[in-house]
């Protein structure tokens, strides 16, 4: 089974990426689908409405999405594999910059968008600096200049990613992605494990403490005048 792990943020045009994806394999290979998102969505209904595929939503709740998707992947993953899936497309909720839903096997995708703004890779991350493939959509919607300098953005956070221009919602230029995605190698249930390390640490925030400022908090804690670096750690 190959697997492909598309991950971006909101509105960049990852589920447009796959249901081109979905709409040029579907007939070739059979596949599945997971979304993870945080409150709603919709995507698998209409996958599988148009293109028969079987399909799969988990909803984080008040979970951060990337953790949600860290804990049902290992089910979900031996769900497709029961279920004879040749291609596992998991899209994540997108919503947290600070980790990143690959693995390390299958391909890890990375969906921008053109409009998001040239600084926008910076601010992302191990989405995109762990990323096998960027594709940047929406391409239709800048000047060539806006694009060429957001693709320098890419580059240089990530030198070795394979990157490619479409608008997702026409499917233009991804006969590449599809080579790409025919081409990966199979994973395999063994050894599966996050490609990146998660942010360290387990704090007060995350088990629903409300209060607000450093002083009322435990764990990983930061100060307003510090600079990035300058965390600290208060408790046991």
């Amino acid at each position: 089974m190959k697997l492909a792990i598309i991950a971006g943020p909101p509105s960049a045009g990852k589920t447009a990426l796959v249901k081109q994806i979905v709409s040029k394999l579907h007939n070739q290979i059979r596949i599945a689908f997971l979304k993870i998102d945080v409150v709603k969505a919709y995507e698998d209904i209409e996958l599988e409405a148009e293109f028969g595929i079987l399909t799969k939503k988990i909803y984080s709740g008040d979970l951060c999405p990337d953790h949600a998707g860290v804990m049902v992947l290992g089910d979900a993953i031996e769900w497709a594999f029961a279920n004879n899936t040749d291609l596992f497309i998991v899209e994540s909720a997108g919503l947290c910059l600070r980790c990143s839903p690959y693995l390390n096997q299958g391909l890890g995708i990375i969906v921008l968008s053109s409009i998001s703004g040239i600084h926008a890779p910076e601010k992302m991350g191990a989405m995109v600096s762990l990323a096998d493939v960027a594709v940047v959509t929406k391409i239709d919607l800048v000047s060539q200049a806006e694009r060429e300098v957001l693709i320098q953005k890419i580059r240089e956070i990530h030198p070795q990613v394979t990157l490619l221009e479409t608008n997702a919602l026409q499917g233009t230029s991804l006969q590449r992605l599809y080579d790409l995605i025919r081409n990966s190698q199979d994973i395999s249930q063994d050894n599966l494990c996050l490609k990146g390390n998660p942010p360290l640490g387990t704090c007060t925030i995350c088990v629903g403490k409300k209060e607000i400022g450093w002083r009322n908090h435990f764990g990983v804690v930061k100060k307003l005048d510090g600079n990035i670096a300058d965390c600290l750690y208060r408790g046991e």
